[in-house]
């Protein structure tokens, strides 16, 4: 009776000190992975660099006429309204020539009149010097004639010289763009009288551009002409690649700053006035070791970076340089080749033990 139950008791036990310790296995596999941080790295490599500066600015149109009339007169009608975009060459507005039109008819009168005049005396200059080569008249009486064909003659060039002129300040009645452009102001209507300078319309034309941007002084020495320089607007989204055209040789009292312009030639969607952000390429790196900024954390040694060899996180102190579009330039304390940690470097100490998520090395 009592050895069959024995061995019962027996068999339990062993089945319990098992599970024991398989449950202990378990808790220290489990507690090894909770010391263990997960993290991505990268490989460092030496890559080349530009060396920029930002500013933000505006842009200036260095296109924009104001329409103005050059004749007398009332205004028969606008063809354009505020925000029309008009091309070169378009009429714009045309005004009242009638007094125009009567002093031409006048002036032509007047041309008809001494051309008839002149037809006259070139006749009777012709008949005097038949009389005269028959002794019938002096040749004084001929030169007196021939005289007064000549001021006909000036006086037939003066009349049409009037016509041109008429014809020329009558053709200012229709006012034509100069340029293509987007009409900005109109402060005339039909019936409206203008004198001379009395303004139509204004143009405002994005063919060309200027960009001023302010810089801080100390960067004078690294601007000069030539150097690329990124635009970039809010009313587009396109970015344009310019030069420097000119630095303004005063710094600017109020901020201490120097305007660098560069020219935008036919900007699609840009307008004269906006805002502009102006990115200038100062100098190139050939290399140079660059890593994220999350990659960069701030411990009791100073700044640091974490190498990654056999899982372990190995903390390196490193001297930085360089900081620009989130990433850091490391000057010492890291080679080239170095899987460093990026995502997860707040979390670790020196040689606490990692898990590579991803391997973004490239």
């Amino acid at each position: 009776m009592h050895k069959p139950l024995l061995t019962l008791l027996l068999f339990c036990s062993v089945l319990f000190l098992q599970a024991c310790g398989f449950n202990d296995n378990e808790n220290s596999d489990k507690k090894q992975d909770a010391r263990t941080t997960l993290v991505t790295v990268i490989t460092l490599k030496n890559q080349a660099i530009s060396i920029t500066q930002s500013s933000v600015g505006s842009l200036e149109g260095l296109i924009n006429p104001t329409l103005a009339a050059e004749m007398a007169a009332r205004i028969i009608k606008v063809h354009v309204n505020i925000g029309d975009k008009v091309k070169k060459g378009q009429l714009i507005a045309t005004l009242d020539a009638r007094d125009y039109i009567m002093q031409r008819n006048e002036a032509l009168a007047e041309v008809a009149r001494i051309r008839a005049s002149l037809g006259n005396q070139t006749k009777i200059v012709s008949r005097n010097k038949a009389l005269m080569d028959k002794n019938f008249i002096s040749q004084n009486a001929v030169d007196n004639e021939v005289a007064q064909e000549s001021v006909f003659k000036q006086q037939l060039v003066a009349a049409k010289a009037r016509v041109a002129s008429i014809n020329h300040d009558s053709s200012k009645s229709k006012v034509f763009a100069p340029v293509s452009g987007i009409i900005e102001s109109n402060p005339v209507d039909i019936g409206d009288y203008l004198r001379v300078g009395d303004p139509i319309v204004q143009i405002v034309s994005t063919q060309v551009l200027r960009a001023h941007l302010p810089f801080p002084e100390q960067f004078g020495p690294q601007l000069k002409p030539g150097l690329t320089v990124r635009l970039k607007t809010p009313a587009s989204t396109q970015t344009i690649e310019t030069v420097i055209r000119e630095l303004k040789p005063l710094v600017a009292e109020g901020n201490r700053t120097i305007d660098v312009i560069a020219d935008v030639n036919n900007a699609k969607d840009w307008q004269p006035g906006a805002t502009v952000t102006g990115e200038v390429t100062l100098s190139t790196l050939s290399a140079a070791m660059m890593i994220p900024e999350q990659s960069l954390v701030l411990r009791p040694a100073g700044e640091v970076v974490y190498v990654v060899r056999e899982n372990i996180a190995h903390q390196a102190i490193v001297k930085t340089g360089l900081r620009q579009q989130g990433f850091i330039e490391i000057i010492s304390g890291l080679k080239p080749n170095d899987l460093i940690v990026v995502d997860g470097a707040g979390f670790l100490t020196d040689k606490a033990p990692v898990k590579i998520a991803k391997n973004d090395a490239t």
